[in-house]
């Protein structure tokens, strides 16, 4: 492995609870987590760097001036959708296109439910104006734009106070040159409102995805643009002399500058680190194929890691209800974290998805918090302690108002108030492993086939039974568990991956065009390499085509050359076409089963992955120490499952490679708890990692 530089590298992730940072200092990696700060997430970040600095012995100063890289993976794409509190956006699309978002190809998360009501509308249909025009399939201009159309639709967006406009004319992507007229003159009339071109954001078919996928650029653009803008400057004023580096939905990651384009890029970022970090950990350690679980303070994050690697797919990414056409590694998300509120509804226990989140937060934070949450749940069953520091020692928990929370819930369901905290932690188990379920059987994946990786605050403390409950035998626990997803950012390689359209038999391509489209590709990624301070020489480029048979909605990617130190189109020849047919026939073998034989597909367009290796956290491999049973702290009252019985409590700092602790027990880190449920073992490896497995 490349030796790392000397200077730190801190990856930073921040959650709805909490902000976590993971600074790497050669081969040493410090842990820190702070409540995040919602009214500006920036303030939370520059807090957290302040302790890191004294954690070093530096002033903040010294500190971001030693600092070569800051990566930030960022919730505040996502937390905009969640919230819906995005700016205020218009749509300027083709005349006869007006619902073309609400028609979402006739798509409905749930057939059988008829009470599913459609998503909230980002764009009012009085915000979605048309305008006279129409570019064809090839390019060519059927009608000529209607400029004045454009001031009439601009003067009705003014009166509606609209502060981001996406556009999304017909064929765009194929010539762009309406689209540009148009944001040219929106710019003129609308000064200081937010524009997104579909032509930069999602230039590819078809229409309903690049029209969702501009439309929600434009309601986060806002909000990312300004809260980056800020944290620049903060970190700028500081003494942070780099650029920084921003995690994309892809599990790359890119600078700032490379956002401002298309915002929409960034979001689930902050997972997508985490099930980067997840395939790096797994290759180490002989695990390709994982079960990736990271549960926080306000959500529950499930991934796949096949042979090793977190594809970033792009196509039918529904996210928050919406199409989101850029590359995204796939996280499927449930409101189910520390935070999550437990209450009685219509005479049923139900936990989430509502969080009391950093503040007030759970009743046990001492902040103000009334609604009972998991980590009280928690606190009640004795897995957590409120005689133990809590985030690192940031701050105490406290029992004062959490058993008459739990009181009223057993009240109003027949018991009492432990039996409720228990019956809160079956309930948010139940929906979590039942969230698994879901996803793998819609990937056609066995859980027990797999390992399981759990990480995130909580997420060791539910891992084991989960995994029982699941069939699984085997979870991995890294040490960096709390803060994984930060860390993972410094796993990610700084990466550009983008496409363009263009439609053609396989069998008669035009090759002059597919090395312009790649020409155009690998020159706009290497501009913003270079803008980095990354060689042309340090560049790998993946070229890849999209393909699919006459008739099918999707089309399937992959890889057809790759180069290394910048761009070389010398396998651009006579042979591509029989080249690409094989390369697509093989892929679609791989995920349908079959190939339709006599049947020419078609290209539908090409794809560019630009990348540059950076150092990665160094990540042990197994077990080389002798077999120790390790002593616990002390004991006290939990109940892990059957009931509350006198249960020994362990110390990470005391542990070492090699000890194994045999369950029920409870394994308290700085920033975590591990539980070692009845029937587990746990053993600690060369690395400070833990693995747990049933007995």
């Amino acid at each position: 492995m490349k030796e790392t530089p000397v200077g730190y590298r801190v990856g930073i992730d921040i959650g709805g609870t909490f902000t976590d940072f993971a600074l790497l200092k050669g081969a040493d990696i410090v842990l820190h987590k702070n409540l995040s700060t919602p009214e500006d997430r920036s303030i939370g970040v520059m807090t957290g760097l302040g302790k890191l600095a004294e954690i070093e012995g530096l002033d903040l100063g010294d500190f971001l001036g030693q600092c070569e890289a800051i990566v930030h993976g960022t919730t505040v794409a996502d937390n905009t959708l969640i919230e819906m509190n995005g700016a205020v956006t218009g749509l300027i699309t083709t005349e006869g296109f007006r619902d073309e978002i609400e028609y979402r190809r006739g798509f409905k998360e749930d057939i059988w439910d008829v009470r599913l009501e459609p998503p909230v509308q980002i764009t009012p249909r009085r915000r979605r104006l048309t305008v006279p025009e129409r570019i064809l399939h090839d390019g060519s201009v059927y009608t000529e734009l209607d400029e004045d159309a454009v001031r009439g639709c601009c003067e009705k967006l003014r009166k509606q106070n609209v502060e981001s406009v996406a556009i999304s004319l017909l064929f765009s992507f194929v010539n762009p040159a309406h689209e540009t007229r148009v944001a040219e003159i929106v710019a003129e009339e609308l000064p200081g409102v937010q524009i997104s071109p579909s032509s930069k954001v999602l230039p590819r078919a078809p229409e309903y995805d690049r029209t969702s996928t501009t439309v929600v650029n434009a309601y986060v653009a806002p909000r990312v643009t300004a809260y980056l803008e800020r944290l620049v400057s903060r970190l700028k004023e500081a003494g942070y002399r780099h650029q920084l580096m921003v995690m994309q939905a892809s599990g790359g990651v890119m600078t700032k500058a490379y956002m401002e384009d298309a915002p929409i890029r960034v979001l689930a970022s902050g997972p997508a680190g985490g099930v980067i970090g997840s395939a790096h950990v797994g290759a180490k350690k002989g695990c390709p194929d994982l079960l990736c679980v990271d549960m926080g303070g306000t959500s529950y994050d499930m991934s796949v890691v096949q042979n090793g690697t977190a594809p970033a797919e792009a196509g039918w990414n529904m996210h928050h209800r919406y199409l989101i056409g850029v590359p995204m590694v796939k996280v499927e998300t449930l409101g189910a974290g520390g935070g999550s509120i437990c209450h009685v509804n219509n005479g049923a226990l139900q936990v989430g998805p509502a969080s009391a989140g950093s503040y007030p937060g759970p009743i046990c934070y001492g902040n103000g918090g009334t609604q009972p949450t998991i980590t009280d749940a928690l606190l009640m069953l004795g897995i957590l302690s409120a005689e133990s520091t809590f985030a690192g020692g940031s701050f105490s928990l406290t029992r004062d108002g959490v058993e008459p929370a739990f009181q009223a819930i057993g009240d109003a369901m027949g018991y009492s108030a432990e039996e409720a905290a228990f019956d809160c932690w079956r309930v948010v188990n139940a929906n979590m492993c039942q969230a698994v379920r879901r996803t793998t059987a819609g990937k056609g994946i066995d859980p027990q086939d797999m390992v399981m990786l759990a990480y995130g605050g909580n997420g060791p403390v539910f891992a084991a039974i989960q995994a029982q409950d699941l069939g699984i035998s085997r979870v991995l626990v890294p040490k960096a568990s709390p803060t994984f997803s930060a860390l993972g950012t410094l796993v990610a390689e700084p990466s550009i991956d983008e496409e363009r359209s263009y439609i053609a038999p396989v069998d008669s391509p035009d090759l002059a065009t597919l090395k312009a489209l790649w020409t155009e590709l690998g020159d706009r990624a290497q501009q913003y390499f270079s803008d980095a301070n990354y060689a042309a020489a340090d560049l790998t480029v993946t070229y890849q085509m999209n393909m699919r048979y006459r008739g099918q909605n999707f089309s399937l990617t992959f890889d057809i050359a790759q180069s290394s130190g910048g761009q070389d189109l010398s396998f651009i020849d006579e042979d591509l076409g029989n080249r690409a047919l094989e390369a697509f026939n093989r892929r679609h073998m791989e995920e349908f089963g079959h190939i339709r034989e006599g049947e020419m597909p078609e290209i539908t367009g090409v794809r560019l992955a630009t990348s540059v290796h950076t150092p990665s956290p160094a990540v042990g491999s197994g077990f080389t120490a002798p077999r120790a049973a390790a002593k616990p702290a002390m004991h006290r009252r939990a109940n892990l499952g059957d009931g509350f019985k006198d249960t020994p409590i362990f110390h990470g700092t005391d542990l070492r490679p090699g000890h194994e602790i045999i369950g029920p027990a409870v394994i308290e880190e700085t920033f975590t708890t591990i539980v070692v449920y009845p029937g587990w073992k746990a053993n600690m490896d060369d690395a400070g990692d833990y693995e747990l497995t049933q007995i």
